[in-house]
């Protein structure tokens, strides 16, 4: 279990009673979100194709394979545990207290749910907090069921949401089942012309018309597939935290080297038979190998996702230093998400500095890297001078119904 000591009122959780691993696994989770994310902020959302661009060459071709067999569903899947595993930090935290926390979180998802808008509508069209945001309302009325029901559940809704997945790609190969066809292909296409059109060429209030459209017309029917697999991870994330497995790691060592032993195999296989299936499925035209491998693909994350949590929960707990550089950019996780769709719409987009289309892949990947590496300087800079990242400040201000403290104790 979590321990904390019993404050007289809930308040954002002091920099002693923080577990670690979490924040450091937040950082690793930013770094592969923006790796990941590249694609998304150089290129049309509503892409044709995913996975390893068979027009790509040399170096660029490398990185884009290795974003899409190690990054790609792994690192949003390990973001989303880390969500749940928050929850479940906060749930214990009021019940030590001896206060309900239902109001709290309420307040805290309504925050997050409009800093997603603001994200999708007014910066990048990619945005998951308003998916997150929807999904921990369904995390909150399931606070005081049990851990075992907790995991059951995750389990089910993950793994039912792929397995959904697989038996729509299977009902595809009966006879008389209809696949994609060119009437699909040329409304995906000419929903990509809109979006290179806006981003490339297109002023402030042309590319924000086209985030919205985007956000009514696939965000929303992505739900579907977001919500249930968000939700349980979420679940079986907090499940973990509330088990004792991060919090006591000498405890449930066992339970934790399971999870590097058997994910991180499992999770190799399953992405390797995603690729042999098909290694740039179609978004756009919806054949049965495309989504085979896209289901396989995405079932994957959770593995390998496990694996790292379970990897850094023990490097930490055996004394590695290593994983604690992440950390500052974890504790500020939210601001540093934003700010990286800030910069790169910024950079690439025409209302910007105009540089869509002018880079390679490989650029993006290396521009990436150095974002990255400045963000992990500024957080550790800005967190000896503040507790709290500047947006976590104001979602906490929102939540808790008052202006926590900003500043470092003898930082003015």
């Amino acid at each position: 279990m979590i321990h904390a000591e019993a404050p007289s009122e809930l308040a954002p959780i002091p920099e002693r009673d923080r577990l670690q691993a979490l924040d450091a696994l937040r950082g690793v989770a930013l770094l592969g979100i923006l790796l990941s994310n590249v694609s998304g902020f150089a290129g049309p959302l509503n892409e044709l194709r995913e996975g390893i661009d068979p027009a790509l060459r040399g170096s660029d071709r490398v990185l884009s394979a290795f974003v899409y067999l190690v990054v790609r569903d792994k690192f949003w899947t390990l973001f989303a545990l880390l969500f749940g595993m928050g929850f479940a930090v906060m749930l214990e935290r009021a019940r030590v207290a001896g206060r309900d926390f239902g109001a709290v979180y309420l307040r805290r998802s309504f925050g997050l749910l409009a800093l997603g808008l603001v994200h999708a509508w007014l910066i990048w069209g990619g945005d998951i907090l308003v998916t997150y945001a929807l999904s921990a309302f369904a995390l909150l009325a399931l606070r005081s069921l049990s851990l075992d029901f907790w995991l059951k559940l995750g389990l089910t809704l993950y793994l039912g949401t792929i397995g959904y997945m697989l038996i729509i790609a299977a009902a595809l190969t009966l006879p008389g089942v209809a696949e994609g066809d060119a009437a699909d292909l040329a409304q995906a296409q000419a929903l990509r012309a809109a979006e290179v059109a806006a981003y490339a060429h297109g002023d402030y209030a042309a590319v924000t018309a086209q985030r919205l459209e985007f956000f009514f017309d696939s965000t929303i029917a992505g739900w579907s597939m977001m919500l249930p697999l968000s939700l349980g991870l979420f679940l079986i994330g907090a499940s973990l935290v509330r088990g004792g497995v991060i919090a006591d790691p000498a405890r449930h060592r066992w339970v934790l080297r399971a999870l590097i032993v058997h994910g991180l195999p499992a999770g190799i296989v399953l992405t390797a038979i995603s690729v042999a299936i098909d290694s740039a499925p179609s978004l756009a035209l919806f054949s049965a190998s495309s989504i085979f491998a896209q289901a396989l693909h995405m079932l994957a994350g959770l593995p390998v996702a496990l694996a790292l949590v379970a990897a850094v929960v023990l490097l930490l707990h055996d004394g590695a230093r290593w994983p604690r550089v992440f950390a500052p950019a974890g504790r500020m996780a939210l601001s540093n998400y934003l700010s990286q769709s800030l910069i790169a719409t910024w950079v690439l987009y025409h209302h910007g500095l105009n540089q869509w289309g002018r880079w390679s892949y490989t650029t993006l990947i290396v521009a990436a890297l150095v974002l990255f590496a400045a963000q992990l300087a500024a957080s550790a800079w800005w967190l000896r001078r503040f507790r709290f990242g500047p947006v976590e400040w104001l979602w906490r201000a929102f939540a808790y119904g008052r202006w926590p403290p900003l500043r470092v104790r003898g930082q003015g």
